[in-house]
């Protein structure tokens, strides 16, 4: 287990993380003004239970070393990130201008899965979380003070716990704007379009951010 000290130091490391706007944050935004709280929630469950799932053990099992001699792997993981997240903007954009034309309800609800899976994706390629748990997290690492993939695995489990309050609230708000705007009937199209904008412009940044020449 780390000490004491060790912990509050990555505490507060960690809140300065939680509060700073990112990939993740933007989307569960997204998702609330377009689908609505539950669809919202969803989308924390799929960042931070599926998606922490898999970065905890990997974690635990090394890939820290492995991801420092192989950088490229990183690289590769942000672009299919951000590829996918552009699809989905498109996607969603293009049918927001269908819906409209035909008079019918333009935005489309997404199911469950859908949205847990679509969270796990953007937190599996989010630069902001991956660079915390595999290169900042593990300086706080010390063998001395017991077996380090015991330390990496409280670390890296407290980080994404932390999502469920940050993330939740971010949640319960954004979903709250959503379902006063769908009280108004001629903004319906625009909460489609919005959530569409931000996913290519998280796609967007994940493409720069994959890009070794803007990473000095």
């Amino acid at each position: 287990m780390p000490n004491i000290s060790t912990l509050l130091t990555f505490l507060a490391a960690l809140v300065v993380l939680e509060i700073t706007p990112g990939p993740d944050m933007m989307l569960v935004i997204a998702r609330g003004i377009g689908q609505g709280r539950r669809i919202a929630f969803l989308t924390v469950v799929g960042m931070v239970f599926l998606a922490g799932l898999f970065q905890v053990g990997l974690l635990v099992l090394g890939v820290t070393s492995l991801l420092q001699a192989y950088p490229s792997g990183l690289v590769a993981l942000q672009w299919a990130g951000a590829l996918y997240m552009l699809y989905l903007g498109a996607r969603l954009i293009w049918s927001s201008f269908g819906s409209h034309k035909n008079k019918r309800v333009p935005v489309t609800q997404i199911s469950d899965w859908t949205a847990i899976r679509d969270g796990a994706i953007n937190s599996l390629t989010n630069p902001k979380s991956l660079l915390f748990m595999f290169a900042f997290l593990p300086q706080f690492v010390d063998p001395n003070v017991g077996p380090v993939w015991v330390q990496l695995l409280v670390l890296g489990s407290i980080q994404k716990l932390a999502g469920v309050v940050s993330l939740g609230s971010v949640a319960m708000a954004s979903g709250t704007v959503g379902q006063w705007l769908k009280s108004w009937p001629g903004l319906l199209p625009w909460q489609e379009r919005f959530t569409g904008f931000v996913m290519i412009g998280l796609g967007l940044r994940l493409l720069v951010y994959g890009n070794p020449a803007h990473r000095h």
